[in-house]
């Protein structure tokens, strides 16, 4: 599927999705947990529904009401999946249930997309090693496919963590296994996830010890309890929505979006504001006015996911813009930093690779063919480039959108985008 896209003008208001993120723990811990928990107008998607198929592999049985799901747990004791898991495209599942793998007395198989199996796991798996268990990348090259052999018993390890995937995984499950777990990071990109995760382990009274977060103690034989919980929405995909108000020039308003959430990605609200958009908060509203816009520099680590969008927002602001120290995401769905020089570059940017990051000039644009290369936030940030250049801006691999953000198109067509739907020719 292609997108194509004209120059646009936006206005109105927008509902914000629910979080992936928090969508994708709350089934983890759903499915691990004692009794029947219900998830509230939980994110649908393709990378969520990856993570109800892997918890329906480990025993937990989900079913649909309405907009809810509602999850029961298999009370800390996960059973082997009679067949291989496949995670699809979602990277953070592969990881996520990879850990919780590790609980299972008996032998799992984790296998995912093409892009899946270029993404790397191999910290994780030398991590649940060293605490028991047995986990090999079947073609020895840190990537799935994989096989994991439980149960973990617990004890020591120290794992880097280019992305907080590693590390939230090991934090979803350590606490349900039989023996005391010390966990040390040697390197941690993405921080805000993390913090995440824990939001989610202390609202389900697990215990733990934390120096920063760089080392954690965790008591064994813990167990999760069910819950009931409204899903947050999803600064990551509002993000697209703040930056493409931002280059036309629109005013537009989102609701659902609630910045005492723990989610990394609510700082592009700052950080657009640096670069002169006009942004205004109530409650859970959310006002974003474009205008003329400014380069700034942004340190990415701790928010990995608005790179795309802010490079495209950067070429329209007047001066240099940088974004930096985000060298993972040179190992997201596509590495991120070359595609974008890639294929805004064909639209016209003056852009630059950094080995961490970007330099974006403001510079005219120009609608052009682009690649998507079936990465989901590459897509939609080819996409606001589109609506702020004249033109058609024709963007490939558009089905990808689905991962995080199905009704990505109809939504900016509510709101006035002059976007549509067409088969790749």
């Amino acid at each position: 599927m292609q997108l194509r896209v004209r120059s646009s003008q936006l206005s109105g208001c927008a509902a914000m999705p629910a979080s992936k993120s928090h969508t994708i723990r709350a089934l983890a811990i759903a499915g691990l947990a004692e009794g029947e928990s219900r998830l509230i107008r939980p994110l649908r998607s393709a990378d969520t529904e990856a993570a109800v198929r892997a918890i329906d592999a480990i025993g937990a049985r989900t079913q649909d009401d309405a907009q809810d799901i509602i999850v029961s747990g298999v009370a800390g004791r996960p059973q082997a999946p009679d067949h291989v898991i496949d995670v699809g495209n979602s990277g953070v599942t592969l990881r996520t249930i990879s850990a919780t793998a590790a609980l299972i007395e008996g032998t799992t198989h984790l296998t995912g997309d093409e892009q899946i199996q270029t993404r790397p796991i191999g910290p994780l798996l030398r991590a649940l090693n060293q605490l028991g268990a047995e986990a090999v990348s079947d073609r020895d090259n840190g990537c799935a496919p994989a096989t994991i052999s439980g149960p973990m018993r617990g004890g020591s390890c120290a794992i880097e963590c280019p992305t907080s995937q590693f590390l939230s995984a090991l934090l979803i499950s350590c606490p349900l296994g039989p023996g005391d777990t010390h966990i040390h990071v040697t390197l941690l990109h993405e921080r805000p996830f993390v913090y995440m995760t824990l939001d989610w382990l202390d609202r389900q009274g697990i215990a733990y010890e934390a120096q920063g977060l760089e080392h954690f103690e965790i008591p064994g034989g813990q167990i999760y309890r069910a819950f009931e919980r409204p899903i947050p929405a999803d600064f990551s995909s509002a993000t697209f929505f703040m930056c493409a108000a931002a280059v036309t020039g629109s005013e537009i308003t989102l609701t659902g979006l609630d910045m005492a959430d723990p989610q990394g990605d609510k700082a592009v609200v700052d950080m657009l504001r640096q670069m002169g958009a006009e942004i205004e908060i109530d409650g859970l509203e959310m006002t974003v006015r474009g205008g003329s816009l400014r380069g700034c520099e942004f340190d990415l680590n701790a928010t990995p996911d608005a790179l795309p969008a802010l490079a495209a927002t950067a070429c329209f602001a007047e001066g240099e813009t940088v974004l930096d120290n985000v060298p993972q995401a040179r190992i997201k769905e596509t590495d991120r930093i070359t595609v974008m020089a890639a294929e805004l570059g064909k639209m016209g940017a003056d852009i630059e690779e950094l080995p961490d990051g970007l330099v974006v000039r403001g510079s005219q644009m120009r609608g052009a063919e682009v690649e998507g290369h079936g990465d989901h936030r590459v897509v939609m940030a080819l996409a606001l480039a589109g609506m702020a250049v004249a033109g058609e801006t024709t963007i490939s691999t558009a089905e990808s959108v689905a991962v995080t953000f199905p009704n990505f198109v109809e939504l900016m067509q509510e709101l006035g985008a002059n976007i549509e739907k067409t088969e790749a020719s």
